[in-house]
């Protein structure tokens, strides 16, 4: 058969079919291969950060970590800053990391907010995310800066694998005010957020509460300052003239004596550095004093503490290395010592 005459026209048009077979289909064939293999509960796994097992835990990089031991399920949670999880049975091997929250972006927080220090507590039955959410197209103020809104958060979830979702009011927190870092404590039956207010702001950044409703879906009055990144004799500015006005990561607990401390970081100079406060009151009301000298060595902060399944107490904060330019956060363990009234940090710990 004699081949048809095409118009040019015509002819473009079949080159433009070729293309696409040549080149669009594939690529749109190995996206719905894709979508067929991601997780059957629907969540996606971080860009660049596939889903991996058996991955040992020298070998996560994770900023501010936070384990959640789980006896229902026997599972070691943990999460920290970009809103991902990793599950562990034994802390040695650890599958993720998969995304786990569900942000509402017709929110303040808008679509992609960025997701900071993130802790997981179990209370009432239920599991929360308790996160900061920073969305940089809002600009709040400018006093030392540019500052983006940044604000505490709490997400829900009926598993402690997730999927952790919006509740209640979409502001915990002021919209003038950058916060960030924010933490769990429970005082005489009374839920309450316990956050920095960040120096960028104030130029002395503080740690404060603030009373959540009973479900944790809000926040009820205004949050009361309990110190300032000032009071610490430890922490040291880039001169060394005085101390540091950055307050990081608290974490509360009590000493088996029930004494009530905080863990919170700060920097001596350029070097990343914990400390411990303690309650003279045994109340988040203090007064706080904070302890001479700090309790991690140099460069590991933003930590915290639970209990392994053998009972033994261990704290894991991350590294703060500086490679090249760009810092380098690793998860590290600690073991610790609770007995008395004073928090002692024993040895390093590998699970």
């Amino acid at each position: 058969m004699k081949r048809p005459h095409l118009s040019a026209a015509a002819l473009q048009a079949v080159r433009a079919s070729k293309r696409f077979v040549q080149h669009t289909l594939p690529t749109a064939l190995s996206l719905i291969g894709f979508l067929l293999l991601l997780p059957a509960d629907g969540t996606a796994q971080r860009r660049g950060n596939a889903y991996r097992t058996g991955v040992p835990y020298e070998e996560i990089r994770l900023s501010d970590p936070c384990i959640l031991a789980d006896s229902a399920t026997h599972t070691y949670y943990m999460t920290g800053t970009g809103g991902v999880m990793w599950t562990s049975k034994n802390l040695q091997t650890w599958d993720g990391p998969r995304n786990v929250i569900e942000i509402d972006t017709a929110s303040w927080m808008g679509r992609r907010p960025q997701v900071w220090a993130a802790e997981l507590h179990q209370y009432n039955g239920k599991y929360y995310y308790f996160a900061t959410f920073t969305n940089n197209a809002i600009v709040i103020d400018s006093i030392h800066g540019r500052i983006p809104r940044r604000a505490c958060h709490v997400l829900v979830s009926d598993r402690p694998d997730g999927p952790y979702r919006p509740m209640g009011q979409p502001v915990y927190l002021p919209a003038f005010k950058p916060t960030l870092d924010g933490t769990f404590w429970v005082e005489d039956g009374v839920p309450y957020m316990v956050y920095c207010h960040e120096w960028l702001q104030n130029g002395n950044g503080t740690i404060e509460k603030i009373r959540l409703t009973d479900s944790l879906d809000g926040t009820i009055g205004t949050g009361q300052v309990l110190f300032r990144a000032s009071d610490s004799p430890w922490s040291r500015n880039d001169e060394g003239t005085g101390p540091n006005v950055v307050t990081d990561g608290p974490w509360l607990f009590r000493t088996q004596t029930g004494r009530l401390g905080m863990l919170w970081t700060s920097w001596v100079g350029k070097v990343y550095t914990m400390g411990v406060a303690y309650s003279k009151s045994g109340t988040l009301d203090g007064p706080w004093v904070q302890e001479p000298k700090p309790i991690t060595p140099p460069n590991y902060g933003h930590g915290m503490m639970f209990h392994d399944w053998r009972g033994r107490l261990l704290l894991v904060a991350h590294s703060h290395d500086d490679s090249s330019g760009h810092y380098v956060r690793i998860p590290h363990f600690f073991l610790m010592d609770d007995e008395g009234d004073q928090l002692k940090m024993l040895a390093n710990f590998k699970p």
